[in-house]
């Protein structure tokens, strides 16, 4: 009697545990079937326990401690893919795991909502593989791209590592993505969305952008680590539809990058909105660290840039109005606020030794200066720059390129050109290039070098409204320092030049 109370009992737990089970929210990848020996495909297994936990109304993917092996991998809604410490998601070094000619992502989603990717572990795209496989399959005419053996593979055959598109509510937090061979982090058309504590180290390809977000809306990225090829962090605003990215903040956050450091743009047709940066830390950056551009049409307004800190950046300030997109109608920038910015910039290639540099330029030139600019008929509008200074290593030379600053209006235009600190070339100035602009305001800006440079300092030509107040310029013997042409509506106080301002600053129209 007692042993069949016992057994009976027990069989109760039985079914409660079993029960409990089925009912779970945690699917771990490894009980489901997968092997984590980094040579087993794995996709069946993972795909199925995102499917099981969707349907069942969420629930957490358990990715344990191992090696798991997989190709494309699509969240669900209401699912969390969960790495726990020691996890490693390898992409399959086989580029048809991916798709046939456009390539689906590593791991994405599609119009799916409340997803999140979390945890300590490791999503690592092998993308050095994967390209080399790529070739292999293009090679055989197993994918087709008409550009593969002109420059390198298209984008669109290249796998994203993590996309998400068409989503909303998503985070991602806390875990490593590595080795991707395009895109790193991608939003598309989103909304509400939170990355935290991300770490990016991605210089195996070309376009490794950190993270990008494309007409996406109510963004936070914060106390993330980004070490890319391309842009570290970028906003975008492209696509079939005209959408735009509003409401953004970025903060906290360290960023190395082959590229430029924080960019908005380059595909700029609807816009921007509403961008808040603060606290970031950039370095060994080629291209800028800073990059405001508009060249595609759209609207870009009310940008609030604070606390950066950039050392061996090729550029500190970057701010372009174009007009890329020739048959279209030419957008607007305005509204752009940019304080207490601190940037070093050296004389020779700040990103010279990493995996992938940036390219060189096809012509000699000088170090770039920061520089703000528009179109004629076009101008850039309400800029104020507060709490400025930067450090130049100096050596710009006349055997190395040259340009004479009384020929400022000489200086291309390159309105449709692709928009990066050095689309004008020699600059005739070292520290800071401005035209075309109306409502600029310059507050307590520091700028000096530590080296010798054939060119003056600065040069504002074709402004409207500018106002200095506090303008300190070290270590600069070429006069005039201060060129103003064209200038109206130009006023000044406490401003400190190596020479008094009658031999310092040059003012013609």
């Amino acid at each position: 009697m007692i042993r069949s109370k016992l057994s009976g009992i027990a069989l109760l737990y039985s079914l409660v545990f079993l029960f409990l089970s089925c009912n779970s929210s945690l699917y771990n990848i490894e009980k489901l079937g997968a092997i984590g020996d980094a040579e087993t495909l794995n996709t069946t297994f993972i795909q199925k326990a995102i499917d099981k936990a969707s349907a069942n109304g969420g629930g957490t993917v358990i990715i344990p401690c191992g090696q798991f092996l997989t190709g494309a991998l699509f969240l669900k809604n209401d699912v969390e893919l969960h790495l726990e410490k020691g996890a490693r998601l390898l992409g399959s070094t086989n580029r048809l795991h991916y798709g046939q000619d456009t390539a689906f992502a590593l791991i994405s989603a599609d119009h799916q909502h409340h997803i999140s990717i979390t945890g300590q572990g490791i999503i690592d795209g092998q993308g050095a593989e994967v390209v080399k496989d790529l070739y292999k399959q293009l090679r055989s005419g197993r994918l087709n791209d008409d550009q593969y053996n002109i420059k390198r593979p298209r984008e669109h055959s290249r796998p994203e590592l993590v996309a998400f598109s068409e989503c909303a509510n998503i985070s991602v937090s806390g875990v490593i993505l590595k080795n991707s061979t395009s895109w790193v982090l991608t939003f598309r058309n989103s909304r509400q969305i939170s990355v935290d504590s991300l770490t990016v180290e991605s210089s195996v390809y070309w376009n490794n952008d950190g993270i990008d977000v494309v007409n996406c809306n109510g963004v936070l990225i914060s106390g993330c680590h980004i070490d890319s090829a391309d842009d570290g962090i970028c906003l975008k605003s492209e696509g079939p539809i005209k959408g735009i990215c509003e409401n953004i903040t970025v903060e906290n956050c360290t960023i190395r990058s082959s590229a430029s450091g924080f960019k908005i743009g380059t595909g700029s047709h609807g816009g921007f909105k509403n961008i808040t940066v603060r606290n970031l830390f950039i370095y060994d950056t080629y291209r800028s660290a800073v990059a405001i551009e508009c060249v595609d049409g759209g609207v870009l307004e009310n940008i609030d840039v604070r606390n950066i800190t950039a050392k061996n950046t090729g550029n500190a300030i970057f701010i372009k109005l174009g007009h890329r997109n020739k048959d279209g109608a030419v957008g607007s920038l305005k509204k752009v606020y940019i304080g207490n910015l601190y940037a070093e910039i050296p004389a020779g290639k700040p990103d010279i030794g990493y995996p992938l540099e940036g390219p060189l330029q096809k012509y000699p030139h000088n170090v770039f200066p920061s520089s703000i600019t528009g179109l004629p008929g076009h101008l850039v509008e309400n800029v104020t720059l507060e709490n400025i200074e930067m450090v130049y290593q100096g050596g710009g030379n006349l055997e190395t390129a040259f340009t004479d600053w009384r020929k400022l209006d000489e200086a291309t235009e390159n309105e449709a050109g692709y928009p990066e600190f050095s689309m004008f070339g020699e600059l005739p100035v070292w520290g800071f290039y401005v035209r075309h602009v109306k409502g600029l305001k310059w507050q307590n800006v520091k700028i000096s070098k530590n080296g010798s440079d054939y060119r003056p300092a600065m040069a504002f030509n074709q402004v409207d409204s500018l106002l200095i107040e506090g303008l300190t310029l070290l270590n600069d013997s070429v006069m005039p320092n201060l060129i103003l042409k064209n200038v109206t509506g130009f006023s000044s106080k406490n401003i400190r030049l190596p020479y008094p301002d009658s031999k310092g600053i040059y003012t013609w129209n």
